[in-house]
């Protein structure tokens, strides 16, 4: 019952703000016979001889391997688009005083489709930044065609750490974190409160199984111990929700040898094929985490810190949903361009390019920290929330994590840091 006048009380102030803003302005409050009289954004900005910014996103529909249990996890269509279309709003507020015009030029492609001339379609039509939601081989794909154009991907969707390392490419710029960034968060956490002994149950599917080393990775890192790893298997013509027990440490699951004691389970499953069951099927009392109960994540819509709550507000008065991490994703890429452009009014491309590689770049991302990309691999630095399907239970990095070389920049201590990478092409 809050929550409807909650709204309504928002919806309220909104209108008071407008009403304030064109007053100030010296103009009297249009009534609904002269609505149609109003010009359109473009027009006015046309009327203002505002600078034309066109952002591109692309995005390649998915594909699933496996589809997911439950249809609450179903995508919107608008996925990513939505987060772009909340930022450029943003961005023409500020862009009206600044001269520029900011417009979404869209290319959606099938999952067979082909990628490379949809970017072409947005090159010819003068875009210079292009917002991707696209799977790993695509991106790369993408970047290779465009290598010598004046052309910045941003890469809201690939959780690949190999995209951020070996296959890394100078003019992609990760605004989705890696999978080392979101478990090595999860380590942080499990660790700070001293669940120390994990079992790890993971998928059969490469994805699965690269969430699974990731994983290892951070327990290695940060002192955990994986006490024993089993495979979930997927039973042909048997229903997922039959999946049985999780492993009991004092009996084994049917048919296996037990296991050593374990303080949690941690499941890697990023199609949500059968985690979902997971925290209700253990043979022992164990808290969930991972792809289940608490998971690591760059968004959540109960995130109501750092003026979050202002955020999510707009954004569902906008779209009428909730956010979803693909749609931060897609606002962080479209206001960094804007940023970066207001910062550097008049400047040619690779002059905002360089701007939003270096240290002087800084955008307020809502996570209590001045977010920029990591010169030697691109990759956005943020925070990453650690939230069950309500709320959000804590955010990492953890305090007790120094980072050893630059105390004042703790979240480096998530990822891939600058002298373990492999990645040559970007240059930090």
């Amino acid at each position: 019952m809050a929550y409807p006048r909650y709204r309504q009380v928002r919806a309220a102030r909104s209108i008071c703000v407008c009403l304030a803003v064109a007053l100030a302005a010296g103009l009297a409050p249009i009534g609904a016979s002269h609505a149609k009289d109003m010009p359109t954004p473009l027009q006015e900005a046309q009327a203002k001889k505002l600078t034309e910014v066109p952002i591109g996103v692309l995005r390649q529909q998915l594909r699933p391997e496996i589809l997911p249990a439950s249809r609450l996890d179903a995508e919107p269509e608008d996925i990513g688009l939505a987060g772009v279309d909340t930022a450029l709003r943003e961005n023409n507020a500020a862009g009206q005083f600044t001269g520029f015009h900011y417009t979404i030029e869209e290319e959606t492609v099938p999952p067979d489709g082909d990628a490379v001339a949809a970017l072409n379609g947005l090159l010819d039509r003068g875009v210079q930044y292009v917002v991707v939601d696209a799977p790993a081989d695509t991106l790369l794909a993408l970047a290779d065609a465009a290598k010598d154009k004046d052309v910045l991907l941003f890469n809201i969707r690939a959780p690949e750490t190999r995209l951020r390392q070996a296959d890394c490419r100078a003019n992609i710029l990760h605004v989705a974190p890696d999978r080392t960034m979101l478990a090595d968060a999860l380590a942080q956490y499990l660790v700070a409160r001293h669940w120390t002994d994990w079992l790890l149950v993971r998928g059969e599917s490469d994805a699965d199984k690269a969430y699974a080393r990731a994983i290892d990775r951070a327990a290695n890192r940060f002192g955990a111990t994986i006490v024993d790893e089993r495979v979930y298997r997927e039973i042909p013509g048997r229903d997922r929700d039959e999946i049985g027990t999780l492993p009991d440490p004092s009996q084994g699951a049917a048919g296996e040898e037990g296991v050593p004691n374990f303080d949690v389970v941690v499941v890697a499953d990023e199609e949500q094929a059968w985690s979902p069951f997971a925290p209700y099927r253990g043979g022992a009392l164990r808290p969930v985490v991972g792809s289940a109960g608490l998971m690591p994540t760059s968004w959540n819509a109960s995130h109501m810190k750092w003026g979050a709550r202002q955020l999510n507000a707009h954004f569902e008065d906008e779209h009428q949903r909730l956010m979803l991490p693909v749609d931060y994703h897609g606002y962080v890429a479209a206001r960094s361009v804007g940023e970066a452009i207001t910062r550097n009014r008049g400047a040619d491309f690779q002059t905002i390019k360089d701007f939003i590689h270096g240290d002087s770049f800084q955008l307020n991302a809502f996570k209590g920290i001045k977010h920029t990309y990591r010169a030697w691999d691109g990759q956005f630095r943020q925070p990453i929330l650690l939230a069950t399907d309500k709320i959000v239970v804590s955010v990492s990095p953890q305090p007790g994590f120094p980072h050893p070389s630059a105390p004042d920049r703790l979240v480096d201590t998530l990822g891939i840091d600058e002298d373990e990478t492999e990645c040559t092409a970007v240059g930090g």
